[in-house]
């Protein structure tokens, strides 16, 4: 038999994880029972009913955390020219084009989200088998190719992020840093529920939201209420 942990029985001890939690009550116990050394990250977990080998249940989206990440977000806009000012004062952290996809050709990847102007996507679109399997790829259905790069570079950096149900059926983001407050952390849960409120495929059936769970890098997964409001 696997032994315990002494911080998993500290978090035993701490919260009663198979009791459902309101959002804000659920990430309080997050918070309470993580003990890293570090800010962890805290994610949520939403399981839908739907079948996402069925193109009409692929539920994908965008969505603005009212608190942002807490993460600082490192963007490369791959721009021409005429756009390289636009991106730099919007806060873009590297500009270019040629240059950088030279870069990404030999192995460069350090960035977190790649944005792009229509205009271009010939060229950025020879670097997919490398940006696909890092979920780099600009998409115009996430706002990463954009002829407006400056308002996309700023809402990538205010908390705007992109997510995809995986083939089990789970949406998995980040919602903020444990030195969040339980309130943030709620807000920017609730944002990301009603979202996918909003993106209900007509086609999937039964039960939408079947499970909600917040969770820490390392802390057990607390149950969310799905009925519960914040």
């Amino acid at each position: 038999m696997a032994k315990i942990s002494k911080n998993r029985k500290a978090a035993l001890a701490k919260a009663d994880l198979a009791k459902e939690y309101s959002l804000t009550d659920a990430a309080s116990v997050v918070k309470d029972i993580t003990f890293t050394k570090f800010d962890a990250s805290v994610d949520i977990d939403v399981r839908l009913g739907v079948d996402p080998r069925k193109a009409d249940q692929m539920v994908r989206g965008i969505v603005t955390l009212p608190h942002g990440t807490g993460k600082e977000v490192k963007v490369l806009a791959l721009v021409t020219p005429d756009k390289e000012q636009e991106a730099k004062d919007a806060g873009a952290d590297y500009v270019g084009l040629d240059d950088y996809i030279q870069k990404i050709e030999k192995g460069w990847t350090d960035v977190d989200v790649i944005i792009t102007m229509p205009a271009v996507m010939a060229k950025v679109g020879r670097l997919g088998r490398i940006l696909g399997p890092r979920n780099l790829m600009p998409n115009p259905k996430s706002g990463t190719v954009t002829q407006d790069v400056a308002k996309a570079v700023k809402e990538v950096k205010a908390g705007k992020i992109d997510f995809k149900v995986d083939k089990f059926g789970i949406i998995h983001t980040s919602v903020g840093k444990v030195s969040f407050s339980a309130e943030q952390l709620a807000a920017n849960a609730h944002e990301v529920i009603q979202t996918l409120n909003r993106l209900k495929p007509s086609s999937a059936k039964g039960t939408y939201i079947k499970s909600i769970t917040l969770s820490s890098t390392m802390s057990p997964a607390v149950i969310v209420d799905k009925n519960a409001t914040i």
